[in-house]
């Protein structure tokens, strides 16, 4: 019986620091935004940011490649794309204006997203 009972309450003591570790960590402001790209679609389609911060694209698509483009910048369409399963499965973009920025894939024009950088 006491066996039983140390065994409980190191799981119970082990499963709160767990939770508790889990919670703080994803309360911080400090954290990379993270759009997902998945089903043809960006998750979440539209997101908002502070002046400086980065966003991280990631392909969990399993079998398609993406790219995100900021075509209404006039900037081009990126040759690099993100596969599913590589490197290069993933795009990080800084944003160091304030703004509204639509992008979209280039492969799939249909996959829209607009990123709200604030002050």
């Amino acid at each position: 019986m006491k066996l039983r009972l140390k065994f409980l309450l190191v799981f119970i003591s082990f499963t709160v620091f767990n939770f508790s570790t889990v919670a703080a960590g994803n309360s911080t402001n400090d954290a990379q935004p993270l759009v997902i790209i998945q089903d043809y679609k960006f998750i979440p389609q539209e997101i908002t940011i502070k002046r400086g911060q980065k966003i991280r694209w990631e392909n969990r698509e399993k079998r398609q490649y993406h790219s995100v483009w900021f075509e209404a910048l006039g900037e081009e369409e990126p040759a690099d794309y993100m596969f599913p399963d590589d490197e290069s499965f993933a795009y990080t973009r800084e944003f160091k204006e304030a703004g509204t920025f639509p992008y979209r894939c280039g492969p799939h024009p249909k996959m829209t997203g607009t990123v709200h950088v604030v002050d």
